[in-house]
């Protein structure tokens, strides 16, 4: 391949094309990098000009940026996935062999909070599965502290939530 921003742009359109979850930035980072397939700042560029094209849409949820390929991703990774190497496909299959609970679950389970118009803030958490939100709640609260700790909590407790939520409610 002659220009390798290229082939780091069909890397990400390939892992996300393998995969029915967004993968986050870091996840992707933590493959590519990890690799040494090239830099952070190639990495970032790669991936806004994937964006900027409509290849791949990006949504931000509490510092961390979500991937999705759209069908134009799909259709160029169609096109053109050929050209990246046998070698690195083997690499991203066994990457999400090894990994793929930990990434689904990881992108699963969210928790962001903002501050709504009455002057609390609200924590919105949600638990998704397969791109179905089993859980979506919001609790206001009435500090910034207090949703940010929500937030974490969540990440770590959501499962325990969740079925006691099942069990009280069935």
């Amino acid at each position: 391949m002659h220009d390798p921003l290229t082939l780091y742009k069909l890397i990400v359109l390939y892992m996300l094309g393998r995969v029915d979850f967004p993968l986050t930035k870091a996840q992707i980072g933590d493959f590519i990098l990890g690799k040494e397939y090239t830099t952070f700042l190639t990495l970032q560029q790669a991936i806004g000009e994937l964006i900027d094209a409509g290849l791949v849409t990006a949504q931000s949820i509490r510092n961390r940026t979500h991937l999705s390929i759209t069908k134009d991703g799909k259709e160029t990774l169609n096109f053109f996935g050929n050209q990246i190497s046998d070698s690195i496909k083997e690499d991203i299959n066994e990457f999400f062999k090894e990994n793929e609970i930990e990434l689904r679950n990881e992108v699963s389970i969210l928790a962001d909070y903002y501050k709504s118009t009455s002057g609390e803030y609200e924590a919105h958490l949600i638990a998704k599965d397969k791109g179905i939100n089993l859980v979506d709640i919001t609790i206001s609260v009435p500090s910034e502290e207090t949703a940010a700790s929500i937030c974490d909590n969540w990440q770590r407790k959501n499962q325990d939530i969740y079925q006691y939520l099942i069990s009280q409610l069935f």
